[in-house]
């Protein structure tokens, strides 16, 4: 399904501009840059139409919209898993950032792929460990003040 690999690449693609803006706004871009490292697959490879880019996108919009509701859970006084300082372009930047995660989550759940189930296992795990190492690489010192 050539369109569903192109929403999902450019869904992918707004989170991560979105994240860039925040990095800009909060003086953090090497942060930013290094979280989200591994966005760039599923960007690459949905704008290449290639099945892999879903099971290389589900797992990274999962942890970023996990973020995001973190982040609005706070916000909203309910929970206090992160906290923080949050300007209004970076209030935007969470919601422009949930529905991008939510519409790729969408899109990539609907969308059949050619690719074997083990195959498709293996990718999603890989790409779980790949943007949970970078959020833990971004909050080393030099990194995260940067």
């Amino acid at each position: 399904m050539a369109s569903a690999s192109k929403v999902t690449a450019w869904c992918c693609l707004a989170t991560r501009i979105a994240l860039y803006i925040v990095g800009a706004v909060s003086h953090t871009s090497l942060r930013h840059e290094v979280q989200t490292l591994p966005l760039w697959f599923p960007i690459v490879l949905g704008f290449r139409q290639r099945d892999f880019a879903k099971w290389s996108a589900l797992p990274c919009l999962i942890v970023w919209l996990v973020i995001m509701v973190l982040i609005w859970l706070f916000l909203l006084g309910w929970a206090r898993v992160v906290t923080g300082h949050f300007s209004p372009i970076e209030i935007t930047m969470t919601l422009i950032i949930g529905v991008a995660c939510v519409t790729g989550l969408i899109v990539s759940f609907r969308w059949r792929t050619a690719v074997n189930s083990l195959v498709a296992l293996g990718i999603a795990v890989l790409f779980a460990i790949l943007q949970l190492a970078a959020l833990r690489i971004s909050f080393i010192p030099y990194i995260a003040h940067q």
